[in-house]
């Protein structure tokens, strides 16, 4: 349902370009825009290969179940409560149902998309280290879901129930139609985009003190009870993805102050000067 690969890919092509073609005209309205253009060639490159990437596995997907029923015995292992226990919960109420439906469909990439533009737009410094984080992990991201994990809608034997398909609110359609493109649920990237929002807007808004940073918590929370009781992903599938965000976190911070400390100190117009002597 969202922007193919090759749309996005054209589109970033253009984007460039265009940026491209018009850098040495120097017009108020275009350098307003200038960056917002070249941000959104990143952006579309990086959904583009995303995309793209999701079309291949590095293993065999008919091993997806037996790799989704580990993740199951794992959380048994672990205690953690069970998925079906939740569905059985929201189950008898047909509007909640289909409004996880909705919520898991279409709320992940918007939420993203207006994160950026506003945090581009109003607070710059939480931007950069949001954006270069959204790219470690993504990436990861795509490189984890080469091998492929069913998730648990996959297992009706163990209680499980695909609410979307129930409604007619699929995405994906019945199991086994283009299964490739279904068993990519270790980790979830719903839950991890979903984190990285409620992130973002709390270190944009935690000085101001402002009630809305728990916006993106809220997100964060609805994320977590969509991609769960619509049987999409397991428990696990979520713990991971939100966890990328801290290695990917460090890694941006250390790379930034690498470059930082490479960069020659100006002098200071205050600082004294002093000359050698003759």
């Amino acid at each position: 349902m969202w922007l193919p690969w090759s749309d996005a890919a054209i589109i970033a092509v253009l984007l460039a370009i265009f940026g491209f073609t018009t850098r040495h005209i120097r017009r108020r309205a275009l350098d307003l825009v200038r960056p917002f253009l070249w941000e959104s060639v990143l952006l579309f490159a990086l959904y583009a290969l995303w995309q793209w990437g999701q079309r291949f596995n590095l293993l065999p997907p008919d091993r997806a179940l037996a790799r989704g029923h580990q993740v199951w015995t794992a959380q048994r292992w672990l205690h953690l409560p069970s998925e079906v226990s939740l569905q059985n919960l929201v189950l008898p109420h047909r509007w909640l149902v289909q409004a996880s439906n909705v919520y898991y469909a279409i709320a992940h990439v918007p939420a993203l998309i207006a994160l950026l533009v506003w945090l581009f737009a109003r607070h710059r410094d939480v931007y950069r280290p949001v954006r270069n984080v959204l790219a470690i992990t993504t990436a990861v991201s795509l490189g984890m879901h080469l091998v492929p994990v069913a998730p648990p809608r996959m297992f009706p034997q163990l209680g499980f129930v695909d609410t979307a398909l129930l409604y007619g609110q699929s995405v994906y359609g019945p199991a086994g139609t283009g299964v490739s493109d279904q068993v990519g649920a270790m980790p979830s990237v719903h839950v991890l985009w979903a984190a990285l929002v409620a992130l973002g807007v709390w270190l944009a808004l935690r000085r101001s003190g402002s009630a809305w940073r728990w916006l993106g918590v809220a997100h964060l929370a609805l994320t977590v009870l969509a991609v769960t009781d619509t049987a999409n992903h397991w428990w696990l599938d979520g713990i991971v993805g939100a966890a990328l965000i801290v290695p990917a976190w460090w890694a941006q911070s250390t790379v930034a102050s690498l470059l930082g400390a490479r960069r020659p100190r100006s002098v200071s117009a205050t600082e004294p000067v002093t000359a050698n002597a003759t």
